[in-house]
């Protein structure tokens, strides 16, 4: 049996476990013809109050979001994948992933990196891949390696 994916959801933060699973993304959604959802969550909650860092720190954060996912559409357009849509969300990704943004698109397979940029809150909190893998009700795809060249 062979299973077919509509709505892919790939979150990204800029780390080179996160550009694994870009790349990943792309080929399986290019197979399936999968619409793609590129997501970048800047987690509010690692940073402490909004307040304390001043809104700057949010505003740069979405403006570094706003390029790096930009990058990665126009990659993934030109490999082939047919519907690339951005969404950046500000909370907490651990509830926004694996909950709210596989409901929102009706994602029927997520893939992420095995760790991404926050090594702090994965020591003190878990990892963020971790709560995606026991929270979601969708397939979950966990990249550790570097997609191979077909021969």
């Amino acid at each position: 049996m062979t299973m077919l994916y509509k709505q892919i959801l790939v979150a990204v933060d800029g780390s080179k476990q996160a550009e694994l699973a870009f790349k990943k993304s792309v080929g399986i959604a290019a197979r399936n013809k999968a619409v793609l959802y590129l997501t970048s969550v800047i987690d509010n909650q690692s940073f402490g109050t909004i307040e304390s860092y001043g809104r700057e720190f949010v505003e740069e954060s979405k403006k570094y979001a706003e390029k790096l996912l930009a990058d990665y559409q126009a990659r993934a357009v030109a490999a082939g994948v047919p519907d690339v849509n951005i969404v950046i969300e500000v909370g907490s990704p651990k509830t926004l992933i694996p909950v709210d943004l596989v409901r929102r698109f009706n994602i029927d397979l997520i893939i992420c990196g095995a760790t991404g940029t926050n090594s702090a809150e994965r020591i003190f909190m878990g990892s963020v891949s971790e709560r995606i893998v026991r929270a979601a009700k969708c397939d979950v795809l966990i990249v550790r390696t570097e997609e191979k060249e077909e021969q």
